[in-house]
């Protein structure tokens, strides 16, 4: 691994633009993004689920604020793009989320979500964010989150299109619509977006599928996180006699990843 340049919006941005759709793998500490980095992944999020539940926190309450600029500090060294989760933005004060999003450590760009408390917020307040993120921080890619569909609220294309709408003319670099996964939804979101749309990985369409619909990013979201503690749990019954060892990453390369990262600290 070689140190990271400085966090390049151009890069990062390029990667929403090609032929087929950017998957953004999403971590949850160091090891995990520096698995991601190993497997060849250009970029890196972060997800907030993973972050909150490693702090023994539910998702969405604002507990990561301070574990997310520990994060981004730590994810600095990585020589790919880092995007990260913020929820949505620890206030509900633009110009406090704004500052929020300049103490990040070189990131590329954050995902900013329109609701607190898993319920909608007014669309204006989060154009606010984003106005106020952009204005700040105008290199940083800001994908503003629609949790209509996500939550159920609100959960038609009109309402989300209208969302939308107000993000992109706020400044919103990309829009991510969690919770939509009907192919026919799906490309009259990207038909009518002007902006990348970003969707969590759907089982059932492949990146390339994705893409034809129009997609332009897809995120794995909080699933390898989840898949990981699936995971812990199967070794430990395994070891108990109650099934098979899953397979397992060598202790030294990990090791190795690890030695390899602080050798680069500053």
């Amino acid at each position: 691994m070689t140190r990271s340049p400085s966090p390049s919006p151009g890069a990062f941005r390029a990667l929403h633009h090609r032929p087929d759709p950017l998957v953004l793998p999403n971590a949850w500490d160091v090891p995990s993004a520096l698995a991601f980095v190993d497997a060849g992944f250009e970029a890196v999020g972060t997800t907030s689920f993973g972050v909150a539940s490693g702090l023994g926190r539910p998702d969405g309450g604002r507990a990561t604020r301070d574990a997310n600029l520990a994060l981004a500090r730590a994810l600095a060294p990585l020589p790919v793009q880092v995007s990260v989760d913020i929820e949505d933005g620890y206030s509900d004060d633009p110009d406090e989320v704004a500052a929020y999003v300049s103490a990040l450590v070189a990131v590329a760009g954050v995902n900013i979500e329109d609701s607190t408390a898993e319920t909608l917020i007014d669309p204006a307040a989060h154009a606010a964010k984003v106005a106020a993120v952009k204005g700040c921080c105008p290199e940083v890619f800001v994908n503003a989150r629609v949790d209509t569909y996500w939550l159920g609220q609100d959960a038609t294309l009109a309402a989300t299109l209208e969302r939308a709408a107000r993000y992109v003319e706020a400044g919103a670099d990309g829009v991510f619509v969690p919770g939509a996964t009907d192919p026919a939804l799906l490309r009259e979101l990207a038909a009518e977006i002007p902006v990348p749309l970003n969707v969590l990985a759907i089982p059932a369409l492949s990146p390339a599928e994705l893409g034809e619909l129009g997609v332009r990013r897809v995120s794995t979201g909080s699933l390898p996180y989840r898949a990981a503690l699936h995971a812990a749990v199967a070794v430990a019954q395994a070891v108990r006699g109650t099934g098979t060892v899953p397979a397992a990453t060598p202790y030294p390369e990990l090791q190795a990843r690890l030695v390899d990262y602080t050798s680069r600290l500053p």
